[in-house]
């Protein structure tokens, strides 16, 4: 009889227990802290218990944080985390399982699983870390700074003090005024730009991506200014004699190069069914048919097929909400950081992470392989509204 009774108690405790998480998106900003939220309803210590934090949208197995026999065991932890997570120890008595993480960088935006286990039962929560703002990454070489106005979710101004306390709504930003990079890398010519309210995007290191007419398939049909290119029917291949441009892939590059530091611009591709655009390496192999992805130098999302897509070593299948009509790239040359977002839905679309650069990176747009039967264009924009 005694044994049914333990039974019937585990079995109890195991029904009404639960790990929760937030439910909205946790919002961050890099170079700050943030604080990701777990914690076991009704509250009782998970003091004796493992609790792990790991990624779900990684192939990597590594925890990001281990805690198990009343101690932390990080001998295992993803590398990019080193040294940036911690449990509160004192908070897990109260079931509080939230996980610090200082420092926060782009490449920490994803979805994230709080795993906690006892030895007679076990449940996890997911956090969402979205909309990783580049504010410290912007900021070094931007003069003047510019001022930041933080809103919520209907336009209200916040204080830094509500700020704080609303961490998992929509928090958007809003300029006071141009903001004008002094950093030029490889002559690359910086553009100060005005943002409108909850635009954070416009605050990225942006740069005036010209595209270079000379390195494009011959097929293609570059606008004089450079902000554009389309499918064409004639080609130029015999009559300018350009020895550098694709022949397969219907791509072009841009002119400048840029080989430090960090840069982001934007592309319309809106009316487009096939397109890839991100950066390629300045030795990007340009004839014949290659595959357009990291391993070969080329670090791209694309539309093709009515899929979207990435390409590491492996194609990587991109479940978006909403067709993109306008995406950004944001490059960080020496953190080796390729990113991806729908502009419009002011969402991340995809990232390439700890990336190895040895060489000058160009932006590339390409319209697909062998012919495009959609004469829309590709539109470098200017104005970042």
């Amino acid at each position: 009889m005694a044994c049914v009774c333990i039974l019937f108690t585990l079995k109890s405790f195991s029904e009404q227990c639960e790990v929760v998480g937030p439910a909205e998106p946790v919002f961050a900003v890099a170079g700050e802290d943030a604080i990701l939220p777990c914690s076991v309803k009704p509250s009782i210590s998970v003091v004796d218990m493992r609790v792990e934090w790991f990624r779900l949208d990684l192939k990597d197995s590594q925890p990001v944080h281990l805690y198990e026999d009343h101690d932390d065991r990080n001998t295992d932890q993803i590398q990019s985390y080193r040294g940036r997570t911690k449990l509160i120890h004192q908070e897990l008595q109260r079931g509080d399982a939230s996980l610090k993480l200082s420092s926060v960088r782009v490449s920490d935006e994803g979805l994230y699983k709080c795993f906690i286990q006892s030895r007679s039962w076990h449940d996890d929560a997911t956090v969402n870390v979205r909309n990783v703002l580049l504010m410290g990454l912007i900021f070094q070489g931007w003069y003047p700074e510019p001022d930041l106005e933080w809103l919520d979710g209907d336009g209200v101004s916040l204080i830094p003090e509500t700020r704080e306390t609303q961490k998992h709504g929509q928090i958007q930003c809003e300029t006071q005024h141009h903001c004008t990079s002094q950093r030029q890398p490889d002559s690359l010519q910086s553009q100060s730009e005005t943002s409108h309210a909850g635009a954070c995007f416009s605050i990225f290191p942006t740069v005036n991506v010209i595209l270079d007419g000379d390195t494009a398939h011959p097929r293609l049909i570059v606008s004089d200014d450079g902000k554009q290119v389309r499918e064409g029917r004639t080609r130029r291949e015999a009559v300018d004699g350009k020895t550098d441009r694709f022949n397969e892939y219907r791509g072009v590059l841009g002119k400048d190069g840029f080989s430090s530091g960090c840069f982001y611009f934007e592309v319309q591709v809106r009316g487009e069914t096939k397109w890839y655009l991100g950066v390629a390496r300045e030795s990007v192999i340009r004839k014949g048919w290659i595959r357009l992805s990291s391993v070969n130098g080329c670090w791209t999302v694309s539309l093709y097929n009515g899929k979207y897509r990435a390409r590491e070593s492996s194609y990587v299948l991109l479940s978006l909400s909403v067709d993109p009509q306008r995406v950004g790239v944001f490059v960080d040359y020496n953190e080796g950081l390729v990113s991806f977002y729908d502009v419009e839905s002011m969402s991340h679309i995809y990232s390439f992470t700890n990336q190895s650069f040895n060489e000058k990176l160009y932006p590339f747009v390409c319209l697909g392989y062998y012919w495009n039967k959609n004469s829309t264009p590709l539109i470098i924009c200017d104005d970042y509204k």
